[in-house]
């Protein structure tokens, strides 16, 4: 058992998004096979206390043009929550037939790492299932999803939606919309995560403003001398989220490392602006862009790099897990 609980903020371990598709399907020809239980398999064997199973809600409209995703075209009415549907069914069954736990509060991981069992944190990548309810019951939607199970909703993913712009395309409400304050209000209220990864700044700074619990960017890094890709952030972005009391998910893809000590640099640099205290792990395992860290043993090799970067084993254990507890506690509960 590691010396505090390892959590993975944001992933989709064994392309779990996938589940359930047609093998004839034309998604399977740009993403993949899928093996949930394999992804489970790795992280139990690592040692992981937590881990995001992540859904991807804008899934189904996604195409990928040169070397980025985008909507090429609108939901057909009913698809966005129905492919909803089949994702969070799929990690259930999955989690039935390897007699895993779904998180749903602090107390869970802790209980977890200390029988030396791997849990799953159930999060959903865009808000476009609930946007696809156009009645005055949408936000419903909420409500059902937290009741099966899920902690935390990125508000954006790739397609522009009712809620907020993304960074990857041109600005459609220039911040947060009048929905999006809705949403977030709704999920403070029944205890979800407000995760702003893919979200522009000024998406970002309205969201922290209104939110009245800690926020959170899954997965991302910090612009630099390595790269400064649309899907990274500035200084003031971060800080916008980590003042407020927030977490940034340290994201190891190739867009800003091109090795694991390139990442654990990184990481480092992280916690020197906001302070170790805001900085977790989002590996966007399985779903990431030339990724530096591909399975969940190499947590052991961060713990290692981070030491010999000076870190000491109350804030390493912080950035592997501890921090992402916290938020889970303030946010979701004991």
């Amino acid at each position: 058992m590691t010396r505090a609980p390892r959590v993975d903020v944001h992933a989709h371990p064994g392309r779990c998004f996938l589940a359930g598709i047609p093998d004839a399907d034309p998604a399977r020809a740009v993403l993949g096979t899928d093996d949930a239980i394999a992804g489970f398999r790795g992280a139990e064997h690592a040692g992981m206390a937590a881990v995001s199973f992540a859904t991807v809600a804008d899934l189904r409209v996604l195409q990928l043009v040169g070397n980025r995703f985008a909507a090429a075209r609108e939901f057909a009415p009913g698809e966005a929550y129905a492919d909803h549907q089949r994702q969070l069914e799929a990690i259930h069954e999955m989690a039935d037939r390897v007699d895993a736990t779904i998180v749903s509060g602090a107390d869970d991981v802790m209980r977890l790492h200390r029988a030396g069992q791997t849990g799953l944190l159930v999060t959903c990548e865009g808000a476009d299932f609930v946007e696809s309810g156009r009645d005055a019951d949408a936000f419903e939607r909420v409500h059902e999803a937290f009741d099966r199970g899920v902690r935390s909703i990125t508000i954006v993913h790739y397609r522009q939606n009712r809620y907020g712009d993304l960074q990857t395309e041109p600005p459609l409400h220039h911040g947060l919309s009048t929905a999006g304050r809705e949403l977030v209000a709704i999920m403070n209220d029944v205890g979800m995560i407000v995760d702003l990864a893919h979200a522009s700044f000024e998406t970002t700074v309205d969201a922290v403003a209104v939110s009245r619990h800690p926020v959170m960017i899954s997965h991302s890094h910090l612009t630099g001398p390595r790269s400064d890709h649309p899907r990274l952030v500035t200084d003031e972005h971060a800080c916008a989220v980590t003042d407020a009391g927030g977490l940034i998910g340290a994201w190891p893809s190739g867009v800003a490392s091109e090795t694991l000590d390139d990442f654990i640099d990184e990481v480092v640099r992280l916690v020197d602006l906001v302070g170790v205290e805001h900085v977790a792990i989002g590996t966007d395992l399985d779903a990431n862009d030339r990724p530096v860290l591909t399975e969940y043993r190499q947590f052991d090799d961060l713990d290692d790099g981070l030491t010999a970067r000076g870190l000491g084993p109350d804030d390493i254990d912080r950035v592997l897990g501890g921090n992402a507890v916290d938020l889970i506690r303030t946010v979701c509960g004991s």
